[in-house]
């Protein structure tokens, strides 16, 4: 809601019979003003993100945009240079007119305290929102009628107070394409200091990097597969990469968080535990078999071993939340609390058919999963983070004699595809060239039974291990395949080394 349609006014009549006028201090946004205007560094010293629309006076706004586009030019900002855009202003006549440029610097009170002028500014600009934010909740409460949802009510209004803790309420409005292109750039130069291949978060798989630029922000990413191709694995690999990258760059190099390609992570587990998903881990860093684990069929060797990987997983920012049965609405106030409470940068769900959508879309599955992949598509913009969403593939995949799934193969909704950003699949050929194991040659059988045999061994001993990452669809490049390795022990995915590579792809 564009801040002027906030501004209710009173006059002194209205002050005297008791009604209360919104929070602002004209006189504090006058005062910071004069102090940019006499020494424009001062801009540059702000830890606040002030922005125009977060001043009340509505010239004071556009005196503001004006300053931060002609600083943006490079240009020395004073009562003198802005003189020119602002004669004709009908708001500045009703103040004065350009003489009040030069009162705004007349006393330079303002540059004593800077910082706490943008403060309160700042402050009494969230205030505002709070009170719009107040206003459109008891009006939409007191709202009775049949078409009433009190559970969405409470979703809309949790994601509008979200944006007010964000800031992001007074920022909401279109851009200009000078601002876009100067986010761009920051993603470009980014790829460019990470070596010339990753604009967004690392899935910690080079070969993936490398084809897909890393998972970029605001993306819906849906990874699919039949079940046993290993996606579950694949995707607490990913999480698992892009947590500890995150510790590595801030804790052990003493980045900068915005500087990191790593970010926290929201896992939503909504078929396994935390447990199992921590055990998976576990296995994955300690180098023994998960099955080991669960059983209890370790060493004490092992044991320690895998109480020093328990001790370097401890502060991991990996943050699971495996409550079943929640609705996309839960989810994605869930997210919000998770991004508000730990800067998390890449959400995680585990799976996208074993969400729920809105009690009036249950009716219709095909209908309710469309409302489901546009609200993640939804998070993933509000929270300006990567989303990978797991998803099921239709049995149509084993009825094909090559196996390897396409966007058809997507179960209950084409919307799934439409609403995605990129769509990964998961294929592995030994989990099907081992289904079709022949019966093992005894002595008494012919050289024909030993020959099959024989040649599935040798069709086994090529493909086990190995796995493919199909890119189906990508808006930010091509499609395409990766080649990975599999370790089903440890249900580890992991780049192929260069022998390894080069063998796969001669096989092809």
């Amino acid at each position: 809601m564009a801040q002027q349609d906030l501004l209710i006014r009173a006059d002194d009549g209205a002050q005297n019979s008791g009604v209360r006028t919104l929070p602002a201090n004209v006189e504090a946004e006058a005062a910071f003003l004069g102090a940019v205007l006499i020494d424009n560094r001062v801009i540059e010293e702000l830890t606040t993100p002030l922005t125009p629309p977060h001043f009340f006076e509505p010239v004071h706004a556009r005196l503001y945009e004006r300053i931060l586009q002609l600083l943006d030019r490079k240009a020395v900002v004073t009562g003198v240079t802005l003189r020119p855009y602002f004669e004709a202003d009908e708001g500045l006549k009703a103040l004065g007119g350009v003489s009040y440029l030069a009162r705004l610097t007349a006393d330079g009170q303002g540059l004593l305290a800077p910082r706490e002028l943008a403060n309160q500014i700042y402050d009494l600009a969230l205030l505002r929102e709070l009170i719009s934010v107040g206003r459109n909740l008891v009006e939409s409460a007191m709202d009775t009628s049949e078409s009433v949802e009190p559970m969405e009510q409470i979703e809309q209004a949790e994601s509008a107070l979200y944006k007010v803790a964000e800031g992001a309420a007074t920022q909401s409005e279109a851009q200009s394409f000078g601002v876009a292109t100067r986010t761009a750039i920051m993603s470009i130069e980014k790829a460019f200091n990470s070596g010339g291949h990753i604009s967004g978060k690392t899935t910690g798989l080079t070969s993936v990097n490398q084809k897909i630029g890393g998972l970029h922000d605001s993306d819906l990413i849906i990874l699919a597969g039949r079940p046993g191709m290993g996606k579950t694995s694949l995707v607490t690999n990913i999480a698992f990469n892009t947590a500890q990258r995150y510790v590595d760059d801030t804790v052990r190099d003493g980045m900068p968080h915005e500087k990191s390609v790593g970010a926290p992570v929201a896992f939503f587990s909504l078929e396994m535990s935390a447990d199992q998903l921590a055990t998976r881990i576990l296995a994955e860093q300690s180098n023994i078999s998960s099955e080991a684990l669960r059983m209890g069929k370790i060493s004490r060797e092992d044991f320690q071993q895998l109480s020093f990987a328990s001790q370097r997983l401890a502060e991991l920012p990996l943050f699971i939340d495996d409550t079943p049965g929640l609705t996309i609405a839960g989810l994605r106030t869930r997210a919000r609390r998770l991004k508000r409470r730990h800067n998390i940068g890449l959400v995680v769900i585990d799976y996208l058919q074993l969400l729920s959508g809105s009690g009036r879309a249950s009716d219709n599955r095909v209908n309710e999963i469309s409302e489901i992949s546009r609200g993640l598509k939804t998070l993933a913009k509000e929270l300006h983070v990567p989303v990978i969403a797991l998803s099921q593939l239709s049995r149509a995949v084993e009825q094909r004699d090559d196996k390897r799934p396409m966007l058809s193969d997507l179960r209950e909704s084409g919307s799934i595809e439409q609403d995605a950003d990129m769509v990964w699949f998961v294929y592995r050929e030994d989990y099907y060239v081992k289904a079709t194991e022949p019966k093992y040659p005894s002595d008494t059988d012919g050289p024909d039974v030993k020959d099959k045999w024989e040649t599935w061994r040798q069709k086994m001993e090529e493909v086990t291990g190995l796995s493919e990452l199909l890119i189906a669809k990508q808006r930010h490049g091509a499609t395409g395949k990766v080649r990975l390795r599999f370790e089903a022990r440890i249900t580890k995915f992991s780049d192929l080394a260069p022998d390894d590579m080069r063998a796969a792809f001669e096989s092809d």
